[in-house]
């Protein structure tokens, strides 16, 4: 029967630090959904549509936890390559393909929380008109003259100049007499 080998004075300090790893890694669990929540309640306050609510909690917790992931893996393994290179990955991805519907979604996000542009608006963008049926985080739907669907990005109505009509105002009916 042999031995139990016991740890050396190196294995005690990887562990150490894997431990701490962990540990960082629960505090940005626990962050993430204190994050979230705090978001959540935040833009409940501001009167944002449901979805767009649910939406940005969980783009903070997705964020938040992928920091963690990133920043323990680089504490347990005692180096910040780790962290470096998710944050060059996430920007390369950012950079490439993604551009333009990241563009439409940030965008999407502007229209909705400045309610320049609402449900029933009639607006004219690009030389096209129609009013407002529906607002999406990437897209805003509108309906022409003809009764045809237009679907408009958001990063069109955000970048670009949009006259939005004003709405006439109910005007009181003259009295008999």
């Amino acid at each position: 029967m042999m031995p139990a080998a016991a740890l050396s004075p190196d294995d005690f300090h990887n562990l150490a630090f894997v431990a701490a790893g962990l540990v960082i890694f629960l505090i940005f669990l626990v962050a993430s959904r204190v994050l979230a929540r705090f978001v959540g309640q935040q833009l409940h306050r501001r009167a944002v549509r449901t979805d767009m609510v649910v939406l940005g909690r969980r783009v903070v917790y997705v964020v938040v936890i992928s920091a963690g992931v990133l920043i323990a893996f680089s504490f347990a393994f005692e180096t910040a390559n780790v962290t470096l290179i998710g944050i060059l990955l996430a920007t390369v991805v950012a950079a490439l393909g993604v551009q333009d519907l990241l563009r439409d979604y940030v965008s999407g996000y502007y229209v909705l929380l400045e309610h320049h542009i609402r449900v029933g608006d009639r607006i004219a963008v690009n030389g096209h008109s129609g009013t407002v049926v529906e607002i999406r985080l990437r897209v805003s739907l509108l309906r022409t003259d003809d009764g045809d669907l237009m679907v408009v990005p958001n990063s069109e109505l955000f970048t670009k100049p949009v006259v939005v009509y004003r709405r006439e105002e109910a005007k009181p009916s003259a009295p008999p007499g």
